[in-house]
């Protein structure tokens, strides 16, 4: 433990304290912020002010542990928050997440002015940490080796009133050489069928309208329940929830992607026409090595069969480069695959040694300069496809959720943004009428680029929509009160199958 001369002293409390939370990496720490933000308003904290830049009382950092960089950049964060917490009595300080949960005291040792280090299997205690840490004026480190209770039984708040990540497993099973997470969120660990049905009935009756099904390896669900078919069951339960109007899930991993899921798919309206399938190679001989239990023929194999049975799914991927070993005609079969996939998007990374990873270690790191090289042609050739695939859509009628903060350019392009059935991004002329976030617009698409679509022509149809009513309701709520600031997360819209500053804990 550091001592209290580490840190500022002990303010009234009586006060209203505000907090930040910086989150980094993968959904499942996206949706874990949610729930610290729940814990602490329900503690009585409030938002601190919009680009406060640890101007907060309490600033958390939910960590990720995935990049090779990861801790450096925590430890410089923490650098530049140090003469602040110094002039600023009673602020505080909190590491949680996959880094605080692999590195525990070292995080307190190199960074003495941090008050709370709590792990990934007790982010409730957050709250109680923080006070124990203000009256023993001492840093505070509690990681549990274990699950204490199922995240989602804490309190959350939802960053969009429309759009809702649900946990239905925490964990993994898996063993890839180049992924940490399974030794930092442990062993799978499935929710009961009807405590996640009950929570997307709950979230429902609040006005959302599309939930994304959230797990470490999503579709290995039921293994730890002892059902094989318990993912494609629930899928199909989700079909019947009244009001519920588009499912997603994320990410499966093809060893579990099995033929009742893809019926599921096909036959439960609500669930969309969209698969993000991770990749990571198109090598057997590099897919071996990084512990993957099927080979290019199966997940093809997969993909076929999905199209076969959805033919307008979207389908996307993740892709690492460079993994020891990678020779060029490895790299041939990854870029044979692209091909043959033809994958609407894919997440490509550069191979980065992960501490703590058998691959770390592993004879026949790959140069700078070649993964470099790989990297570029990989891009190079998805760009193509990807532009190819989008331009099929022009011409294409489709119904968009109206979305939020997805369009960067929306205010000087008078125009807003939206997502379609299968997931890709549209953005469309604003009408004449309102048009809210969670309301549904039907678009004719115009022009195809290579990440997004334009319907430039006038909107064919709008539909105000319970979601809709909700975000309003929100908003309105909001500016009763004194402005807030986002988690560090996507701004509110319908959450995307991964965000692009990953490669790692939802990367299965």
């Amino acid at each position: 433990m550091t001592s209290s001369s580490d840190r500022s002293p002990a303010v009234d409390v009586l006060s209203t304290r505000t907090y930040e939370i910086r989150t980094y990496g993968c959904q499942m720490n996206v949706h874990d912020s949610e729930r610290l933000a729940g814990l602490l308003e329900d503690a009585g904290y409030v938002r601190a002010p919009e680009a406060s830049d640890g101007e907060a009382d309490v600033v958390v950092f939910n960590t990720c542990a995935v990049r090779e960089n990861a801790d450096n950049k925590l430890y410089g964060n923490l650098g530049h928050l140090a003469p602040k917490k110094a002039s600023r009595p009673g602020m505080q300080i909190a590491v949680g997440g996959c880094l605080a949960q692999k590195d525990r005291d070292t995080i307190v040792k190199r960074a003495p002015w941090v008050d709370v280090v709590f792990g990934t299997h007790n982010i409730g205690k957050l709250p109680v940490l923080l006070e124990r840490a203000r009256v023993q004026e001492e840093a505070q480190v509690e990681i549990a080796e274990s699950l204490e209770a199922f995240p989602s039984t804490l309190p959350t708040r939802r960053e969009s009133a429309y759009a809702a990540w649900v946990s239905i497993s925490v964990g993994c099973n898996n063993t890839c050489t180049f992924c940490i997470v399974p030794a930092l969120r442990g062993k799978e660990k499935d929710r009961r069928p009807g405590d996640i049905l009950a929570e997307i009935e709950a979230l429902v009756a609040e006005g959302v309208s599309e939930v994304t099904l959230l797990g470490q390896n999503v579709n290995a669900y039921g293994s730890d329940i002892g059902d094989r078919e318990a993912f494609s069951k629930l899928l199909r339960a989700c079909g019947t929830i009244d009001g519920l109007e588009r499912v997603r899930f994320t990410s499966p991993h093809p060893r579990d992607f099995t033929d009742d899921v893809i019926a599921a798919m096909a036959e439960t309206p609500n669930v969309m026409p969209q698969l993000h399938m991770p990749l990571q190679s198109g090598s057997d001989p590099v897919l071996k090595a990084m512990r993957r239990s099927y080979r290019q023929e199966r997940f093809l194999g997969i993909i076929e069969k999905v199209r076969a049975a959805i033919p307008h799914a979207a389908i996307s991927t993740d892709i690492i480069v460079g993994f020891p070993g990678e020779t060029e005609e490895d790299f041939q079969q990854t870029l044979h695959v692209v091909r043959e996939a033809r994958f609407a998007q894919a997440f490509t990374f550069q191979y980065s040694k992960r501490p703590g990873t058998p691959a770390a270690d592993m004879d026949g790191q790959i140069p700078k300069k070649v993964v470099q090289e790989r990297y570029e042609r990989l891009v190079a050739l998805q760009e193509e496809i990807s532009w190819e695939e989008n331009k099929k859509q022009v011409g294409r009628t489709l119904e968009l959720m109206v979305a939020e903060g997805e369009g960067r350019k929306d205010d000087t392009t008078h125009r807003l943004s939206g997502r379609a059935p299968d997931n890709r991004l549209v953005h469309f002329t604003k009408p004449g009428q309102e048009v809210r976030p969670g309301d549904v617009v039907t678009v004719e698409v115009t022009y195809a680029a290579p990440h997004h679509l334009l319907a430039e022509g006038p909107v064919l149809d709008v539909h105000r929509t319970r979601a809709g009513d909700a975000w309003e309701k929100r908003t309105a709520e909001k500016a009763a009160k004194p402005a807030g600031v986002l988690l560090g997360l996507p701004k509110v819209g319908v959450p995307e199958p991964l965000p692009a500053v990953t490669g790692g804990c939802a990367v299965d």
